[in-house]
């Protein structure tokens, strides 16, 4: 047995470890049936760097679909480019109002215990998408935030600039496989901010020319149905927020709201988080409310890890992977 499932199976015995590890089987159990599996990323997890195990998982064909914010659609490329101009500080907790101020005036953004550089990141790609939305708002084309990501990485635009081995970009390597990828509320992420400041200033003309939420809906919708016509198809989340719940949604609004028939559920469901359960809380709802809403079934595998899922996520990916 490889050296991490080895260490995971032998020592994650109960609670939360124990869950972990039923999660983990569960989902490699779910593919080896034939299924797929669709993965959504809340938080920051390209700031914490998943790509280190998700771009192999979407190598080798564990990760058939993302849902993620505008954040994580970004910023794995913000750390692909400019990962050596990257600060950690590592004790956060400790600063003060004017510590942060000073990040500020440094133009160093803080995510946790990571300040993210605005000059090196943000601005130079903002620079090179920017080229990407007046070529296609000028051509009357219109295509979704992720596909000008793709363009982007798919291109010789950004090559000369990459200061991590690009193996351990997660986005990079949906581009080279054309992973299906639903970004909803890209408006409200730091290239969403840049988009609406340009077609405020005029650069870009018409401001659908990157397409919507709504279409992404749309597509997911046709995605979903075609897939499941012969495959079932997990969700696997990471956190809560947008990124869970506006996809999960999907297989509601195709029964309850188009009306249509012999529309599978989601066939494994399993959620990282660690939102207290509360009253009203998406995040912090456990599995079986979903079954209330018309999303998971009474026999769907379902796991709920309440841990970070910094910690969690490589783990699991790693048991899926045999590492």
């Amino acid at each position: 047995m490889p050296a991490i499932t080895e260490f995971i199976k032998h020592h994650y015995r109960h609670f939360n470890a124990a869950a972990l590890v039923d999660a983990a089987q569960g989902y490699v159990d779910h593919l080896a049936k034939g299924g797929k599996m669709f993965v959504t990323l809340a938080g920051a997890m390209s700031t914490a760097e998943l790509g280190l195990s998700l771009a192999e998982m979407i190598r080798q064909d564990k990760v058939h679909g993302i849902c993620c914010t505008g954040a994580n659609l970004e910023e794995d490329v913000f750390n692909l480019v400019a990962h050596d101009f990257y600060e950690r500080v590592p004790r956060y907790r400790d600063l003060t109002p004017a510590d942060e101020q000073k990040l500020l005036d440094r133009h160093m953004n803080r995510v946790t215990d990571t300040c993210i550089p605005e000059m090196e990141a943000m601005r130079r790609i903002e620079k090179v998408v920017l080229d990407e939305w007046m070529k296609a708002d000028q051509a009357g084309e219109r295509y979704f935030p992720h596909q000008f990501m793709y363009k982007i990485l798919l291109s010789d635009a950004l090559k000369g600039s990459y200061q991590i081995d690009p193996k351990n970009s997660w986005l990079l390597a949906a581009a080279e496989k054309n992973l299906p990828m639903f970004v909803p509320g890209w408006e409200d992420a730091t290239l969403g901010n840049m988009y609406a400041g340009h077609c405020i200033s005029g650069d870009v003309k018409k401001v659908h020319t990157v397409r919507t939420g709504i279409e992404y809906m749309m597509e997911l919708a046709e995605w979903y149905t075609s897939l499941t016509e012969k495959n079932s198809l997990g969700f696997f989340q990471i956190g809560g927020g947008i990124a869970g719940d506006f996809p999960i949604c999907v297989v509601p609004m195709l029964h309850q709201d188009l009306q249509r028939e012999h529309v599978p559920l989601w066939g494994y469901f399993c959620q990282i988080s660690d939102s207290t359960t509360s009253y009203g809380s998406y995040s912090g709802a456990v599995p079986n409310e979903k079954i209330t809403w018309g999303k998971l079934g009474v026999d769907t595998p379902s796991f709920i890890v309440e841990s970070d899922a910094t910690i969690v996520a490589p783990l699991i990916f790693a048991y899926v992977l045999g590492w």
